[in-house]
């Protein structure tokens, strides 16, 4: 399977004081994760795809329990939202086999899960169209971050190993896909993640909607019920 080519240069223009607290806040984050990672790639990953997993499980919930309360259609968000979820949850599923993070990193991942989970879902009842940007912005950095990641391994300064098993199973990816395979549909995700979210800020400001990045074929995985039992 070959990754969706991805527009590098795709970026929102700030607009009023939603989109420029939504754009600092990013940047702020963008800084952080500089700082304490540098070019540490992978274990950045681990980190960040956890806090990415949040947003579509938060605004899934809440679009949900709206349309209930307003016995109204959704227009297909819920599913939207939890696919995004479910898409970042295997990013992080993913890099934990490639960069196997160590307790700190586990301790800063639970640390910042629940601090993200409860910032962005009173982000989200107060201003839907603010939460959404933050994603959207969010994703772009996310895409900056892959395509240095991608450089670091075509310029021989991360190893290029092989895929993992969930990885090839998850994306369809060939038998000898290596990190840059995955690297490359992950980016490519992330471009799509990007564009639904600024398109969902576009919408509910009265905005027009412009069009989504193609988003990598996945494989839905099976529950095991043998093992969840």
């Amino acid at each position: 399977m070959t990754a969706p080519a991805v527009d590098l240069t795709v970026h929102h223009r700030p607009k009023g004081l939603s989109d420029r607290v939504a754009y600092g806040f990013v940047k702020a984050l963008r800084f952080c994760a500089d700082t304490f990672f540098a070019k540490r790639y992978g274990h950045r990953a681990v980190v960040l795809e956890t806090v990415a997993a949040v947003p579509g499980m938060v605004g899934a919930t809440l679009n949900h329990l709206k349309c209930l309360r307003r016995m109204e259609d959704d227009r297909g968000w819920i599913k939207t939202l939890m696919d995004e979820a479910e898409n970042e949850r295997m990013h992080l599923m993913t890099f934990i086999e490639v960069c196997k993070p160590t307790l700190f990193e586990r301790f800063v991942v639970v640390a910042v899960q629940w601090v993200f989970y409860l910032f962005f879902f009173g982000l989200y009842l107060v201003s839907s169209k603010t939460a959404h940007r933050v994603v959207g912005y969010f994703e772009e950095e996310a895409v900056i971050s892959y395509t240095h990641y991608l450089a670091e391994i075509d310029e021989g300064r991360s190893a290029n190993v092989p895929a993992p098993e969930i990885a090839k199973r998850y994306w369809a990816l060939s038998a000898d896909a290596t990190l840059r395979d995955v690297v490359l549909v992950v980016r490519a995700d992330e471009a799509h993640h990007r564009d639904v979210n600024h398109g969902f800020a576009n919408e509910i400001a009265g905005l027009p909607v412009t069009e989504t990045a193609p988003c990598p074929p996945h494989e839905v995985l099976q529950p095991n019920w043998k093992a969840a039992a």
